[in-house]
């Protein structure tokens, strides 16, 4: 079993991004140009190493390996972003993987390129990238090719070498418990739960109680053995249920116009175990969207217009435009749930004039996160 902070520390002292190792500051995944970078570096990826896994390190200076953190990304549906725009699209895996010089609330990203024999290229345009574009890695560069490519083998053994030098043993797992009960943690009666005598997922809430039914709230859910962070969610509350081979992660968001009492499902996470040493994560959507009266959804479209144009013009906001300012990230996507197809785009649009507001801004970033489980935009 791999340790993903260890494996991560490992690539980032093998030497510069090469063939088989990438690493960015960020990715950004709202916009076309940010899709396109990021799919032309899967492909080149995938290309340049048909028998290894590849990497991708998100939340890294590239200049000196600064590790600076991204926000908690739990997109289970990136996959298909790939499988739409690349022919033979290689299998990837997204994982957030906390250290302990962060934040509770910021992970290095790691994206892991499974092998594949067969040339992926784009099967239709994105951006600037034209359709049937391929793409390899030369040294640390990413460069497109119509030269037929050779398969290559020479970074098999370095990168077999790289995982093995990253397998988590007794020591890797202790610490990490010790760390998430006895310090990260501790104020907030964390658990832990032992499955197969092998694998250790530890968690950490805050009890609410709506309507009779107890959810946690700020909520971290770790996989020890591997370093990766489950779920992450300053706002959104979940609920936990376990029995001796799986553990289930439901996730609720609440959503009201006048307050935030109503939670509704959105998605659910199963972990199964098994004897053997493996283990895989199902995700299963579950929300419906509510629906509300389209005359006021309209009158509270045009209210959260018309704050954004104050905060382009820089001017003051009254006590109940700034009441109105907290409610709307949550209130547009309110709208774009129901029929108002722009919401989401002038809430994205927003996203400058919001960062001056720091709760404002949390809830912003939690109303993408969520927008972004319920349906992957491709287009």
């Amino acid at each position: 079993m791999i340790n993903k902070r260890l494996l991560i520390k490992n690539l980032l002292a093998h030497n510069d991004e090469n063939s088989f190792y990438d690493k960015k500051r960020q990715l950004n995944l709202h916009t076309k140009e940010g899709k396109a970078k990021f799919l032309k570096h899967i492909c080149a990826l995938s290309n340049s190493n048909p028998a290894n896994n590849s990497y991708i390190v998100v939340g890294v200076e590239d200049q000196d390996n600064q590790i600076i953190g991204v926000d908690f990304f739990d997109d289970s549906h990136i996959q298909n972003l790939i499988n739409a725009y690349l022919e033979n699209p290689p299998k990837i895996q997204y994982e957030n993987v906390p250290f302990p010089n962060l934040s509770k609330d910021k992970v290095i990203g790691l994206v892991t390129i499974k092998p594949k024999n067969k040339i992926s290229s784009f099967k239709k345009g994105i951006y600037t990238i034209p359709a049937h574009s391929v793409f390899i890695r030369r040294g640390s560069n990413t460069t497109p090719t119509e030269d037929k490519i050779e398969k290559n083998y020479l970074n098999t053994e370095t990168v077999i070498d790289l995982e093995n030098n990253s397998r988590n043993n007794i020591q890797y797992t202790l610490d990490g418990v010790f760390d998430f009960m006895n310090f990260r943690h501790k104020d907030m009666a964390p658990k832990y739960k032992v499955f197969k005598e092998l694998f250790i997922i530890c968690w950490a809430g805050i009890p609410k109680t709506v309507r009779d039914k107890t959810f946690l709230s700020r909520v971290d859910i770790e996989l020890i053995n591997e370093h990766i962070k489950l779920f992450y969610s300053a706002q959104d509350v979940v609920t936990i249920s376990f029995d001796e081979d799986t553990f289930t992660i439901t996730e609720y968001v609440p959503l009201g116009l006048n307050d935030k009492t109503s939670y509704y499902p959105l998605e659910q996470q199963t972990i199964y175990f098994f004897e053997n040493g493996y283990y895989k994560i199902e995700s299963k959507m579950l929300f419906q969207p509510p629906v509300f009266n389209k005359k006021m959804l309209f009158h509270i479209y045009n209210n959260n217009q018309a704050l954004i144009n104050k905060l382009k013009k820089e001017m003051q906001l009254s006590s109940r435009e700034q009441k109105d300012l907290e409610n709307l990230p949550s209130t547009f996507m309110i709208c774009y749930l129901n029929g108002f197809e722009d919401a989401k785009r002038k809430l994205i649009d927003a996203k400058p004039y919001l960062k001056p507001f720091p709760s404002v801004y949390l809830s912003f970033k939690e109303a993408m996160r969520v927008l972004r489980k319920m349906k992957y935009d491709v287009q």
